[in-house]
């Protein structure tokens, strides 16, 4: 599945390639979130000119809404959304988060109240992988808990090994199931989790790598802890995985944080900054953010930025300040492409820097003008 091209000489950075049955990925990579079948306001066709190698779906959302019932009459969800490339599902995990006032916890899995209509939804591992079967995703997720940040140290401990107990029934369910993609192998990735306990998180690390998944994510991280807290929830998961396997920080981040995630030797991203700040008339620069709806904008005349693509270039900063402030759609389709293929060309950068072995020259020289320029 997974094969490293290149080493970083001075870092723990690291180019690689995933090989899925819908294409083949290159990480470091930033993956779109498509929560309901779509990245909002783009086309699949714009994706594929923006550079997206494989985009998100959570396992949650399909489920509720059109349901699986639908997808599967389609084939898998490749077909439903016309996306033929790669695909990864969540499990769910991260709305026992963020439905945390919406769900019940318990042992056998989740109980839901659908945020749409308020019926209960049970959600356990062998549900959760069965469900991504259906979609036909090319990585699934497993079923996990993200906790809360603050939590003591007692409930993210007992937060953690639930989470490995709930891990260890989706790999039995997989073995015993041998779920497919839509066309080929589905792959599946187990979550550290730990919350910010050091030893929690060395302890979920070694524990799913006995498991011997195809892949291993970071979960519970960018859910409000400092970027200090973050950055050590990483480092203290990932020195107790296998190096040969890809390795994912779930839910993040910033073009530097990425960076800072790349260099400590994570392979794949995923995060809704993009397109969220697009819908709010922000746009990311290489000089930094800005939100084209401030007034200093309405009248410069300079392009947003030199992109080198029809879809984005040519836009005046005033012409996206007047769509955003007359509410006009297109002001939000130009921002969601325009950030999506910042964070997807920064990614072919690192992958350069990477195999030049000029890695942290790059961070450090990205990171330095994104933070301290003004535009």
């Amino acid at each position: 599945m997974f094969q490293i091209t290149a080493q970083d000489s001075k870092t723990l950075a690291r180019n690689g390639e995933i090989q899925t049955s819908h294409g083949l990925i290159k990480t470091p990579v930033f993956m779109p979130v498509g929560t309901q079948a779509t990245v909002k306001t783009l086309h699949p066709k714009d994706l594929e000119k923006l550079g997206a190698s494989i985009i998100l779906g959570n396992t949650y959302h399909l489920n509720l809404r059109p349901s699986t019932k639908v997808i599967e009459k389609f084939g898998g969800l490749h077909n439903f959304m016309h996306w033929q490339k790669p695909i990864l599902t969540d499990s769910g995990g991260f709305q026992v988060w963020s439905l945390a006032k919406m769900r019940k916890i318990k042992e056998e899995g989740v109980e839901f109240q659908s945020h749409i209509d308020g019926k209960k939804i049970f959600l356990s591992p062998e549900s959760c992988m069965e469900i991504q079967a259906i979609l036909g995703s090319d990585i699934a997720m497993v079923l996990d808990e993200c906790p809360p940040y603050p939590c003591d140290y007692d409930y993210a401990k007992s937060s953690m090994e639930l989470s490995l107990r709930w891990a260890e029934r989706c790999k039995k369910w997989v073995q015993k199931n041998n779920p497919q993609s839509s066309d080929g192998k589905q792959f599946h990735f187990g979550i550290i989790q730990g919350s910010i306990y050091a030893d929690l998180r060395k302890e979920s690390a070694i524990q799913l790598s006995k498991m011997d998944f195809d892949g291993y994510a970071v979960g519970g991280i960018s859910v409000g802890e400092p970027e200090n807290e973050m950055l050590a929830c990483i480092e203290n998961s990932f020195p107790f995985l296998p190096a040969n396997k890809p390795r994912y920080a779930m839910g993040l981040g910033t073009p530097t944080q990425i960076l800072e995630m790349i260099e400590r030797g994570i392979d794949m991203f995923d995060c809704v900054i993009p397109t969220r700040l697009a819908r709010h008339g922000v746009a990311l620069l290489p000089e930094g953010s800005i939100n084209l709806k401030n007034s200093q904008f309405s009248h410069d005349t300079r392009e947003l930025w030199q992109a080198g693509i029809p879809e984005i270039d040519h836009f005046s900063r005033a012409y996206i300040h007047h769509l955003l402030k007359a509410k006009e759609i297109l002001a939000l389709r130009i921002l969601s492409f325009h950030n999506l293929f910042f964070l997807i060309k920064l990614m072919t950068e690192a992958r350069k820097a990477i195999e030049a072995g000029e890695f942290k020259i790059f961070k450090e020289s990205f990171t330095s003008r994104y933070l301290h320029s003004s535009i």
